[in-house]
């Protein structure tokens, strides 16, 4: 992926903008990250009023989103739910098309929507507009709770902070987890959330400051190599299981079990990335416990084997003279 496209039209939301700009667009050369050739398209090139009363000059018509690698989809208003551009539903139609990655944030799922591409496919948008979605359009499988689909080359997302972890997923498709772990420590985000993570949590800030769980969640990732299990976890939180369980849930929108899994992926993929360690040490020290099972978890996380993610994503020689970074909490 060398191009990207992101459109905006009238009443954009800024902060989904931004996100996308941020995401895509500054130059991170400096931190080994290669750059895209990022630029801002609009259906109708001057002056875009943003919804908060300002406007953002765009001289790029959509021109250059028909040869993007990636085509982003910005928020759409409500008010034009009905009544999409059809200059945006050409470009949809094409980038799917030609097999052009395509990410919506938020409400941009709309105008996928109503080109068709979605026809038949899963998908997501932010949970206050899900049922406006799977009325409009009952020929796609929205789900209403989770942060972000992939469908294919296809990736919607919820609204927001959402978008972020859709587009890390995407740069950690075509950069790798190494990579993607600078932007993100730069951005000051988590390095991952799953997709398959609730949209909305119960407690996302804890009431109390010393009543959240990430502490136990710090030790169990500097621990993935154990065998960890709910009863071990809650012990160290001074809970019974069924409480921590919840509480876990509540507060990170996964289950412990999922959680683990994901984080010994994680692990699993910067020690494919930053060295030569064979599968079966791999998995022992992710906490796999066999290749066989460090290859299972990585077929259904990943959709690929970590022989193939080794081969595309290796950068143990550039980075044999740099520590490795400690895997912190997601």
């Amino acid at each position: 992926m060398e191009t990207v496209a992101c459109i905006v039209q009238e009443g954009f939301a800024p902060f989904e903008f931004g996100l996308a700009c941020e995401a895509f667009g500054l130059d991170r050369s400096n931190d080994g990250v290669p750059n895209f050739d990022f630029r801002v398209v609009a259906p109708h090139p001057g002056a875009i009023p943003s919804k908060l009363g300002y406007s953002l000059n765009v001289e790029n018509d959509l021109s250059f989103a028909y040869e993007a690698d990636l085509v982003v989809f910005c928020p759409v208003p409500r008010e034009y739910w009905s009544t999409i551009d059809p200059l945006l539903i050409e470009v949809a139609r094409d980038a799917v098309a030609r097999g052009a990655w395509v990410l919506t944030i938020c409400s941009g799922s709309f105008i996928l929507g109503a080109s068709g591409v979605l026809d038949g496919r899963r998908a997501t948008t932010h949970w206050m507009y899900s049922d406006v979605m799977a009325d409009m359009y009952p020929q796609i499988d929205v789900d209403p709770d989770v942060l972000f689909v992939q469908d294919g080359r296809i990736i919607t997302s919820a609204g927001t902070a959402a978008g972020i972890d859709a587009c890390l997923h995407l740069l950690r498709q075509e950069l790798g987890a190494e990579l993607t772990n600078r932007i993100a420590r730069r951005m000051v985000v988590p390095p991952q959330r799953d997709g398959g993570q609730a949209q909305f949590i119960d407690r996302p800030i804890p009431v109390v400051p010393n009543d959240s769980l990430a502490a136990v969640a710090d030790w169990a990732v500097s621990h993935l190599r154990e065998d960890l299990g709910v009863d071990q976890l809650a012990a160290r939180a001074l809970m019974s299981p069924r409480t921590f369980a919840r509480r876990f849930k509540a507060e990170y929108g996964a289950t412990p079990a999922a959680w683990l899994a994901r984080q010994r992926v994680l692990h699993a993929q910067r020690m494919l990335e930053r060295s030569d360690v064979p599968l079966d040490r791999i998995a022992q020290e992710c906490g796999f416990g066999s290749a066989a099972v460090l290859r299972q978890n990585f077929a259904r996380v990943l959709g690929t084997t970590p022989t193939a993610y080794r081969a595309r994503f290796s950068c143990a020689d550039d980075l044999e003279a740099m520590p490795a970074p400690e895997p912190t909490a997601a």
